[in-house]
């Protein structure tokens, strides 16, 4: 009886504990530096790489930004206005059954690149379950994409909502999701060189070469969300 009351009582505090507003900073958050990229309404601080388009293909609906792979019109990869170097950042995710995106981060704007993984390694984004994509090694959700498979596999199905972090810190990165740490790596060095080379952005001169750049979300044809986007920036 003793631990059945225990269990109740763990229960009834879990379900009575305060949910976090979406797209909202705490005030610990906002002590700490953390700063909204996503502000749960609009796309204001977002456009489309070297203005492609409009960008109106992307849209707002229940506190998500997402894309609408309903329409030809305004679609494009989205990237953050702003530029980011040593950071921590993270955002929530979800992919419509057999879908496919990704989030790719020192990404370089410049008429030059003709899409954002010519400069910008990814975190993918994918349908494990059924995307063609996971049958390919280091092309799985929260790879670091055709470069370093996870660790362990802790993405949650199509339709539900992923919790996935960034770190980068003087050129070494930590990817997370769902509460674990998958991949970690380190940028600019020789080894990491001799990986891009052994992978299919070999032909890429400028790829994975800048320190800094701007966030992108993939526009890979299929329905994707995305909310609470936010950064730290670390000194």
């Amino acid at each position: 009886m003793k631990r059945i009351i225990v269990l109740l009582t763990a229960i009834a505090l879990v379900m009575s504990a305060p949910t976090q507003a979406q797209n909202k900073l705490t005030a610990a958050e906002t002590k700490a530096g953390w700063k909204l990229l996503f502000d749960g309404t609009s796309t204001k601080g977002w456009k489309v790489f070297n203005g492609k388009s409009d960008g109106t293909a992307w849209k707002v609906a229940d506190g998500a930004l997402y894309l609408d792979a309903s329409t030809k019109e305004g679609r494009g990869d989205l990237i953050t206005a702003g530029e980011y170097e040593n950071y921590e950042f993270s955002y929530d995710w979800k992919i419509a059954p057999n879908g496919n995106s990704g989030l790719l981060f020192n990404v370089v704007e410049d008429p030059k690149y003709s899409a954002v993984y010519v400069t910008g390694p990814e975190m993918q984004v994918l349908d494990n379950n059924g995307h063609p994509d996971a049958k390919i090694h280091k092309h799985r959700a929260a790879d670091l994409y055709d470069l370093i498979a996870c660790s362990e596999e802790t993405v949650k199905p199509a339709g539900e909502w992923n919790e996935a972090r960034i770190i980068s810190n003087k050129g070494k990165y930590e990817f997370w999701l769902n509460g674990k740490k998958v991949v970690t790596f380190t940028m600019h060095d020789a080894a990491w060189d001799e990986m891009v080379a052994a992978s299919k952005f070999k032909s890429m001169p400028d790829f994975g070469k800048t320190k800094k750049g701007h966030f992108a979300l993939q526009d890979h044809g299929d329905q994707v969300w995305f909310r609470n986007l936010k950064i730290k920036e670390l000194k």
